[in-house]
């Protein structure tokens, strides 16, 4: 049969996470599948003329005549699909990536080929859960005819394609999905190449030079990672790189790369972290600037880039660690098990973390950020009423947080996380705050450290301080699995500063992330209170107590509140609970 060509539009789309659905639920996830093509995809893709050319298990590719078809069908599917799991639960959302390509295709039979394909793929590749990202032709075609955001992602360069592609996203949903487990070798390792210079300007050239050098250092202080010195991953300066290749040559799971382009007094840099095993892209993201302070600004971004790409490599560690056989389990992975666990954020998963914990604490005594972890689970279990919990264990996790700091004096997540269960189970703030200040000195990008900081200083009642220290973990990681305690933490600020209206706007975001965040509704009830508006103050007493049965002012006092919250703060509270109609015993 002669093949044929034509323009035409192509959406690409595929689920995130296929494997781990499936693996988790085959049957239920087939059906929930089923279902959403019957009831959501084929009706929109008949009302907007879609022709599905080819479907995978998790995927499909679809041709449009009207490139402003293509783009409403995905952005109402899309729209639709966040309202769909809005009250369904991160770890069972079925999410789905969209590129959208215009250009030549050729036809053959039913099937089409060609880059115009193969960009839309690339694109689909790109794009994290929920996002849909199009080509520059479509966004030039579009622009004047939808009303839709397009945030310029800048040159993206994709695998067999020979240009780079300048990639832009519409945005509709966040999402703090993981990206899918990869089998990785058994030590995290990373390499940032040289940043490309993609204006041939000297000035350029020099400030990508030391952007890479800020960068490289600022990794290198994550203990956990393996880092490639910065001389030898500048033998691939210049050069036209292939990822894989530079894996093999230097031995790494993971490359950074990125560009630099100058125009006048502004720079525009992108980058990019690619797990080197499959080209899969972890994190893609532009950072803009003015070229006022040289220094500062390789400060501000390098910084940002680093507090970034931790918890992506987290995640893609801990997605690792889950397929790896048990019996070859190290002590590594099982507190990267256990990391998976706490995220679940459900009490069974909170009791298999500390499970997994102690089995690494007998493999490896002296890895101080297990010890650390099992005080904080404890402490998680005692504030959300997960238990019950004995005194002896919450003892238990004191001695293990004590033992963490004296053990891991240069690991910047034993000393955070031990800081913050000695602030809360021993009330000692002082000695929590300078052990969270040496894992700042240790590690100034982690958002974590920056977290616990704001919580010692809430404790404390300093809310100014507090909030800085907050909102400097939402900016180093945007979509953090834990975001939601960084919410959390300034709603909170924002109660002890006696502005109680923000402080319900934070608490009210921070469940909308995390629906079960016991201390969010807390938060949320007692700002109420305060404010007189005691009806919807009764309706979060009501909530909290479906998830704490039989809670009392007293009982709070006891296990949550009292021991280390400032008189202030204290005070505060008690009234808002009273208000509510907590009972007293």
């Amino acid at each position: 049969m002669a093949s044929t060509r034509r323009l035409a539009a192509i959406l690409a789309a595929d689920v995130v996470g296929y494997s781990r659905l499936v693996g988790a639920d085959e049957e239920g996830t087939l059906e929930r599948l089923k279902a959403l093509r019957r009831q959501l995809f084929d009706p929109k893709l008949r009302e907007y003329r879609g022709r599905i050319v080819k479907t995978t298990g998790d995927g499909m590719l679809v041709e449009f005549p009207s490139v402003v078809d293509a783009v409403r069908c995905a952005v109402e599917v899309q729209r639709e699909m966040a309202r769909h799991n809005s009250d369904v639960l991160t770890e069972g959302r079925i999410e789905f990536r969209v590129g959208i390509n215009l250009g030549d295709v050729i036809v053959e039979g039913g099937d089409i080929f060609g880059d115009g394909v193969n960009v839309a793929a690339r694109l689909e590749a790109l794009a994290e859960p929920g996002s849909v990202l199009v080509s520059r032709t479509v966004r030039n075609h579009v622009r004047d005819k939808l009303d839709f955001v397009f945030e310029d992602l800048g040159e993206q360069t994709v695998k067999n394609i020979a240009r780079p592609v300048r990639v832009y996203r519409i945005p509709i949903v966040k999402s703090d999905a993981a990206k899918t487990p990869l089998p990785l070798p058994d030590k995290p390792s990373l390499a940032v190449l040289p940043f490309q210079n993609m204006s041939w300007r000297p000035g350029a050239e020099y400030f990508a030079d030391g952007m890479v050098e800020e960068i490289t250092t600022g990794v290198s202080r994550l203990p956990w990672l393996f880092m490639i010195a910065r001389n030898s991953s500048f033998a691939y300066k210049g050069q036209a790189v292939d990822v894989k290749q530079v894996a093999r040559d230097l031995a790494v799971q993971y490359v950074l790369e990125g560009s630099v382009r100058k125009a006048g007094n502004r720079v525009r840099i992108t980058g990019q972290l690619i797990d080197t095993i499959t080209g899969a892209h972890i994190w893609a993201d532009r950072f803009d600037g003015a070229l006022d302070d040289i220094f500062d600004l390789q400060d501000e971004i390098a910084s940002n880039v680093v507090g970034v790409i931790e918890p992506k490599l987290r995640l893609s560690e801990i997605g690792r660690a889950t397929r790896k056989p048990t019996e070859s389990l190290d002590a590594y992975d099982l507190y990267l098990r256990a990391l998976g666990q706490f995220h679940k954020y459900t009490e069974e998963g909170i009791r298999s973390a500390i499970a997994l914990l102690k089995r690494a604490l007998d493999i490896d005594p002296s890895y101080a950020p297990t010890a650390a972890m099992i005080g904080w689970c404890r402490l998680l279990q005692r504030r959300q009423g997960w238990g019950p919990v004995s005194d002896a264990q919450v003892a238990e996790g004191l001695r293990l947080a004590r033992q963490a700091i004296e053990v891991g004096k240069d690991d910047p997540d034993a000393l955070w996380m031990g800081g913050y269960v000695i602030a809360v189970f021993a009330a000692e703030r002082s000695t929590a705050n300078s052990v969270i200040q040496r894992a700042l000195m240790l590690n100034p990008n982690s958002a974590y450290a920056w977290s616990a900081n704001g919580w010692v200083l809430c404790f404390g009642n300093q809310p100014r301080p507090a909030i800085e220290a907050f909102e400097r973990a939402m900016r180093l990681s945007p979509l953090d699995p834990l975001g939601y305690t960084f919410s959390g933490g300034l709603a909170l600020a924002h109660l002890a500063a006696g502005r109680y209206e923000e402080a319900a706007e934070w608490a009210d975001r921070s469940l909308r992330e995390q629906p079960r965040y016991s201390i969010a509704i807390r938060m949320k009830l007692v700002s109420f209170a305060q404010l007189d508006r005691l009806d919807e103050a009764r309706y979060w007493l009501k909530r909290l107590l479906e998830l704490q049965p039989g809670l009392t002012i007293a009982g709070w006092k006891a296990s949550y509140g009292a021991p280390f919250f400032s008189p202030e703060l204290l005070g505060v509270y008690v009234e808002g609970l009273r208000k509510a109609g907590m009972p007293e015993e």
